[in-house]
């Protein structure tokens, strides 16, 4: 293995099925029971915006009734205690990175306590509901808010500054992720091409499975834990 002092860390809903958040799809290609073109691409809310709206405040309320779990917990303990750099892209909306206490963070799928105004373009944090009325803080347009959530066919947010931490890394790392969805599952392969060191922590193996050098299968919550636990003993 690599010397390691520069850490990419990918994460996916796998770490945050164990908090009791859906994943992403569900059986028959569903996402908590809607299929996802219904729900998560610009001409759905164009379709019925209130159905959208509707889902993410559902989504956006639910996160008060789950909490980061062990593997969260260890990321923040490695943010806190690596000595080099660190970056952990997420794919997930939640916050439960950063209620675990991760900062050095990027979600490039957005986030579910976030709104994006389509009126100016600007991002604000957002708590409440989107039924029943929104003001923009920055240009005052009325009902204009939508979930600052990435959809199909939109891109992701940030992708240069996470392209450029993959090129730097020594060490890129997935979590829970399911390896089918592009960008994120090519991240492997740029980490690759500069001959990082490349690990995948999931439940079952993954699309991409076979682009990692080393792989280890089960729980996040216990195999998170200890992977920090050893990459910490080495610092």
């Amino acid at each position: 293995m690599v010397t390691v002092r520069n850490i990419v860390v990918l994460t996916g809903a796998g770490i945050s099925a164990e908090s009791g958040l859906a994943t992403f799809r569900g059986p028959g290609g569903l996402w908590e029971g809607h299929r996802v073109e219904d729900i998560c691409t610009p001409e759905a809310l164009d379709r019925d915006e209130a159905l959208v709206l509707g889902f993410y405040d559902a989504r956006r309320r639910g996160l008060a009734h789950v909490a980061p779990n062990a593997a969260h917990r260890a990321l923040a303990k490695l943010e806190a205690e690596w000595p080099g750099k660190l970056l952990i892209v997420t794919q997930n909306v939640d916050d439960l990175h950063e209620r675990a206490g991760s900062r050095r963070l990027i979600h490039m799928h957005g986030e579910l306590l976030s709104a994006l105004c389509r009126v100016c373009g600007e991002h604000t944090a957002f708590a409440g509901d989107m039924i029943g009325g929104t003001v923009c803080p920055s240009c005052s347009a009325r009902d204009r808010l939508r979930p600052d959530i990435v959809f199909f066919g939109e891109m992701p947010y940030e992708m240069e500054p996470i392209e450029q931490a993959l090129i730097a890394c020594d060490l890129f790392v997935s979590i829970g992720t399911s390896g089918a969805v592009y960008p994120a599952a090519g991240f492997v392969q740029i980490a690759n091409a500069t001959n990082a060191w490349t690990l995948e922590l999931n439940l079952d193996r993954s699309a991409g499975s076979h682009h990692f050098d080393d792989a280890r299968y089960g729980a996040a919550s216990q195999l998170v834990p200890e992977w920090v636990d050893s990459v910490l003993a080495m610092a």
